[in-house]
């Protein structure tokens, strides 16, 4: 999955003049003096929550010659109408699959649940495990796509780059450690629909790290809109490909930034949600 290397957005402040983020007493985990922009190739990986970075570049390897534009322009013209932001009342699917929301109804108000809940788990810590990552891959995506995109994954989760990640060979934190990769959705916006296929945009806010006194790589977030290209097969909506893009991105808060140990607890006690539009 890749949009780019641009600068993670933990960076907020410096020379821009027009944010500010207050740290805890101390700097956040551990005494480090708090980094200026990053220039370590590990964070250059990583500027995504990091398997959506990773992700996007395997699809765009395994899909090459694929012209399918991922500007952040479209034409008046062509873009959706807006959806309310209310509720819509349809009660989520009440069935799982290995973990993921599974059952998605044939409608438009269904390919925005599932599009927003296959987000949520491509951008989960499963991804980063080769057993977990091939079932949903298998999953989520149709019989196509995997097939295209089995090798390059593996490719993109290499070991030298789980290294990087903090991460033994197998994908798992080091003892005391807590890995975190959410993807969080915002809202969706679906831009093209038929009872075969659709596309679905999903806005969301993405977090990434290693929750750690001694971690230099602190957990972070960015902002991200991801859009699938969905078919219905088998009696559920699956990814043919997707891409990203940057943003929007809203202005930086005055939070104070949590430590090590308070983020490694929230991530422990706050599970995710069912999506339903």
């Amino acid at each position: 999955m890749n949009p780019g290397d641009e600068q993670a957005y933990s960076d907020y402040g410096g020379d821009t003049g027009h944010t500010r983020t207050r740290l805890p007493e101390g700097d956040p985990y551990g005494g480090a003096p708090r980094r200026g922009p990053r220039r370590s190739s590990s964070r250059g990986l990583v500027t995504v929550v990091g398997v959506v970075v990773l992700l996007i570049a395997a699809i765009a390897f395994a899909n090459r010659g694929d012209h399918s534009s991922t500007t952040d322009s479209t034409s008046k013209n062509d873009k959706p109408a807006a959806a309310p932001t209310a509720a819509s009342g349809t009660r989520p699917v009440d069935t799982k699959s290995a973990g993921v929301p599974a059952g998605f109804a044939h409608t438009e108000q269904g390919v925005q649940s599932a599009a927003s809940n296959y987000a949520v788990a491509l951008g989960s810590t499963g991804m980063f495990k080769k057993d977990s990552r091939d079932n949903l891959l298998h999953l989520l995506y149709t019989s196509a796509a995997v097939t295209r995109l089995q090798g390059a994954m593996d490719q993109a989760y290499s070991t030298d780059f789980l290294a990087k990640m903090g991460l033994d060979a197998a994908g798992n934190a080091p003892k005391g450690s807590t890995f975190v990769s959410r993807v969080v959705p915002v809202g969706t916006t679906v831009q093209s629909y038929t009872d075969a296929d659709a596309k679905v945009a999903v806005w969301y806010v993405g977090l990434i790290g290693m929750a750690d006194s001694a971690s230099t790589d602190p957990v972070t977030s960015s902002w991200k809109t991801w859009t699938f290209d969905l078919q219905w097969s088998d009696g559920d909506w699956k990814i043919a490909s997707d891409t990203q893009q940057n943003g929007p991105a809203p202005v930086p808060g005055d939070d104070k930034a949590a430590t090590s140990d308070e983020i490694s607890k929230a991530i422990e006690e706050y599970g995710g949600f069912t999506y339903a539009r």
